[in-house]
């Protein structure tokens, strides 16, 4: 398939895909990314659906977020409470990596806005050697000039050619430098949700992961879908990192499932 850029509705400071009528769900992206990395997921969702795939601030044709005391940037609750400002009644809430990590910041933090969540491709408690890793990539960015997508298109599809990496490298290129390093910093700067905040999570929450993913691991994944008292986790043979993209069919049959689920 092809990732074209579609038309944006606006709320505030944020950009979005809308499309669709039904239960509301609310897609975010992950870091260096937009909302068209969704298309799959809208164009299935949205049959049934009233789907948002918003732009993450920094990102797209998203503004930034303000900086935090003395130039440090903004923080995680920035941008949760950013995007979730754009929802106008509960939603189901489904992110991918850095996305996953707001959606479920946003379960814990705004559960009243939150039907359900889906964590897809989410980090939890790094190891000593992965944390080193990506602190290391985060303190490289300037905030002025692109990084070169190279290693990170390597990380997620390894050395292969295709659309999806094609699709990928475009948006890496063209992201905001300064929005890319202040939401790079605050996904490096985190360990996931804490384990407290998965025992307090009550809504469905579905952790879903690839089976080769180094990562965001299928260990994460299924631990921390038993803290979750309505968790559950499920792996995709075969995918890696960017699952919304590679496995689109598998991935949407499941988030279309999970969706059923919790209107039954």
């Amino acid at each position: 398939m092809t990732w074209t850029t579609q038309p944006r509705s606006r709320s505030g400071q944020l950009a979005a895909i809308i499309k669709g009528t039904g239960p509301k769900v609310l897609l975010i992206h992950g870091v260096g990314l937009r909302a068209e990395a969704w298309t799959a997921q809208v164009d299935a969702l949205a049959k049934d659906c009233h789907v948002t795939a918003v732009d993450m601030p920094g990102h797209g044709e998203s503004s930034r977020l303000s900086e935090g005391p003395q130039g440090t940037g903004p923080g995680l609750a920035g941008y949760t409470d950013a995007i979730v400002a754009i929802l106008d009644e509960p939603a189901v809430v489904i992110g991918h990596s850095f996305g996953a990590m707001i959606a479920l910041d946003m379960a814990t933090r705004h559960p009243g806005k939150v039907v359900a969540v889906a964590a897809l491709n989410a980090i939890f408690q790094r190891d000593t050697a992965a944390k080193a890793d990506v602190r290391a990539r985060a303190e490289s960015l300037d905030g002025v000039t692109v990084a070169d997508p190279t290693s990170t298109l390597n990380r997620w599809f390894g050395s292969d050619t295709s659309a999806e990496r094609d699709a990928c490298q475009g948006w890496l290129c063209e992201v905001n430098a300064r929005g890319y390093r202040d939401a790079y910093r605050v996904f490096a700067s985190r360990d996931g949700p804490s384990e407290e905040a998965l025992r307090s999570l009550h809504c469905p929450a579905l952790f879903l992961t690839g089976a080769d993913e180094p990562n965001s691991t299928p260990d994460m994944s299924r631990r921390m879908a038993a803290l979750a008292p309505k968790g559950r986790a499920e792996i995709l043979p075969g995918a890696a990192h960017m699952l919304p993209m590679t496995h689109a069919a598998q991935v949407n049959e499941i988030l279309k499932h999970f969706i059923q689920d919790i209107a039954k």
